[in-house]
């Protein structure tokens, strides 16, 4: 293993702002994974952390492939986690808009740019995501339909689902939308928290990214197959959302089966107790996401179903 300082950034008011990637193997430029780049990201970074840890016993037993580079960003944003921010604190600016970046740029666009020039003539790229709304996800893995690479991929990483996007206009300055159109084959993968460490999640995240490893040939490692993913396109997700404002309740956890019109959570009045709305589900299917804040607002994204 080989750590080093991918990026520097000066700051007036803090520490140097050091990205560090920690490189496995020698050779061609194999894999990239990027963990955290908000400052809430915990549980993407703590994937990454147990992902060094398998690479060092890996790369000690000479199971790694010869002629293959493994590199591993556990965190891009550290200055903002370290004051619970989930974007760049001085201008709330999100890293992962501002892809391909640029060198002259704003300092997020320059932080884009720096990491980008480190990461883009990888063969693979697995970034680890978050969704911008507080909640719970089954862990799956994601990728963008630039065209530019096979959707099959996915299935080596063993995951019960993999969900393919249409880009939408603001995808494009994402790591993923840039890292297939400078031809690296990426995916996005989600687990079951974000500001939070969820065990039994990143086991399985750090499991179905050394599955993918291993099919593509970049380490040698037993491993069980894992599930026969079902490769889906998003559209064949049902978003429910609020009818009201309130406290809200859950009633189901994601990766349970559901039923047309069954009981999903509530939202009670946050003053006197009364029940305001019933959240039911308009489709059968399997709930893959969950909102966990106990708080929501009226038309908020409460739970995503598959159908």
């Amino acid at each position: 293993m080989k750590k080093k300082v991918l990026f520097s950034l000066k700051s007036p008011y803090r520490e140097q702002l050091d990205v560090i990637g920690y490189r496995f193997g020698h050779g061609e430029k194999s894999l990239a994974i990027v963990g955290a780049m908000r400052g809430n990201e915990v549980q993407q970074m703590y994937v990454c952390s147990r992902m060094i840890q398998e690479l060092k016993k890996l790369e000690a037993d000479g199971a790694i492939a010869e002629n293959t580079e493994i590199l591993i960003i556990p965190c891009v944003n550290y200055y903002s986690m370290n004051i619970g921010k989930r974007f760049w604190a001085m201008d709330n600016t999100d890293i992962n808009r501002m892809f391909p970046g640029y060198d002259m740029g704003e300092t997020t666009q320059r932080i884009a740019d720096g990491i980008f020039q480190k990461i883009k003539d990888y063969q693979y790229g697995i970034q680890m995501a978050s969704f911008y709304q507080s909640g719970n996800f089954l862990p799956h893995v994601k990728m963008m339909d630039t065209g530019f690479t096979d959707p099959n991929f996915m299935k080596q990483f063993g995951f019960q689902f993999a969900l393919i996007r249409k880009p939408r206009p603001y995808d494009t300055t994402t790591l993923n939308y840039n890292w297939q159109i400078w031809e690296t084959k990426a995916f996005s993968v989600y687990t079951n928290a974000t500001d939070t460490i969820d065990e039994p999640s990143a086991e399985e995240a750090v499991n179905a990214i050394l599955r993918f490893m291993n099919s593509a040939g970049l380490i040698s490692v037993k491993i069980h197959s894992g599930y026969h993913t079902e490769i889906l396109q998003e559209s064949q997700t049902k978003q429910i959302q609020s009818e009201a404002g309130g406290l809200f309740v859950s009633l189901v956890k994601i990766g349970q089966r559901v039923q047309r019109g069954d009981l999903l959570g509530k939202i009670i009045h946050p003053f006197d107790g009364e029940l305001i709305s019933e959240i039911r589900t308009p489709v059968s299917g399997t709930v893959y996401f969950e909102y966990d804040s106990p708080l929501i607002n009226e038309k908020t994204v409460c739970f995503k179903i598959i159908r």
